[in-house]
């Protein structure tokens, strides 16, 4: 039976995600009420196998308190709203971004924004942590040794680097290339989350820990993380290694071209680049 808010609270509550809602952050996510364990409506497992159920379990969503629409906390419609052409809301949802002072990283160090970049209608999507130096030098994600890498992955799939998307869960170079902190990942995340419902993929790849942890809100480690497909808001998810982890490690390189092939598997793919 769902409890009622007490009304000073409730109001509370709603300034604050107007709050957010007008500094463009539309998207927010429910940490897990008890320990650091993961979150099992976060994310549903598919299939561990290569044939996946017909049909797919899928999370029951907390939903918003009731009350008039003034003060539903989720009934706010975000800028690129009805707007059916990919590419244009992407323009929108870069625009809402602005210049970005919603965290501590702009602050320090950060030359520029890194938004994402590729196909605005991609099947597949790839989604890595965060800039690096050289991305954040040339301002578009996946250029450096690691991007070269990545380039290599996908041409080996079958496609061009055109032919995808590619974006960070955070848009600015942490400083000295460090780990993303959470409250970074949870201020900037929301903006990954409206390019996905922009582009609509067929498949996400996340490429490390940290990307699959964020967007599926599970801490669990890699090798639990691998070898499975994910709901992701009706987009299927799978996980694999970043491409600076097996620039670290090469030998890992094996394991990620499995994943890889899995995900070839779902969206028809044929080794080889296509002309």
């Amino acid at each position: 039976m769902s409890r009622a808010l007490d009304p000073s609270l409730r109001r509370q509550l709603v300034d604050r995600i107007r709050f957010y809602q007008e500094l463009g952050i539309y998207d927010l996510y429910r940490r897990p009420l008890h320990g650091d364990g993961a979150d099992k409506t976060a994310a549903p497992v598919l299939s561990r196998e290569q044939d996946e159920p017909n049909s797919i379990a899928r999370p029951t969503l907390p939903h918003a308190p009731a009350g008039d629409r003034e003060d539903n906390l989720f009934s706010a419609p975000k800028p690129e709203a009805g707007v059916n052409d990919p590419a244009q809301a992407l323009r929108i949802i870069r625009e809402d971004l602005g210049a970005c002072t919603r965290c501590p990283l702009h602050k320090q160090g950060r030359k520029q924004i890194v938004f994402g970049v590729g196909n605005p209608e991609a099947d597949l999507m790839f989604v890595g942590e965060a800039p690096g130096a050289d991305e954040d030098e040339q301002g578009e994600p996946f250029v450096g040794r690691a991007g070269q890498l990545l380039n290599n992955m996908i041409k080996a799939m079958g496609i061009r680097r055109e032919d995808v998307y590619i974006a960070n869960i955070i848009k600015c170079r942490p400083p000295g290339n460090r780990v993303p902190e959470r409250d970074e990942c949870e201020t900037c995340s929301p903006f990954l989350l409206r390019q996905i419902t922009a582009i609509q993929p067929q498949v996400i790849v996340a490429l490390g820990a940290v990307a699959a942890k964020t967007l599926l809100a599970i801490n669990a480690p890699m090798a639990e993380l691998r070898g499975r497909w994910y709901d992701f808001r009706g987009i299927k998810l799978a996980v694999t290694y970043h491409p600076a982890f097996l620039l670290r490690d090469p030998r890992q390189k094996k394991e990620a071209w499995k994943d890889l092939q899995r995900v070839m598997k779902e969206l028809g793919l044929t080794a080889g680049l296509r002309r």
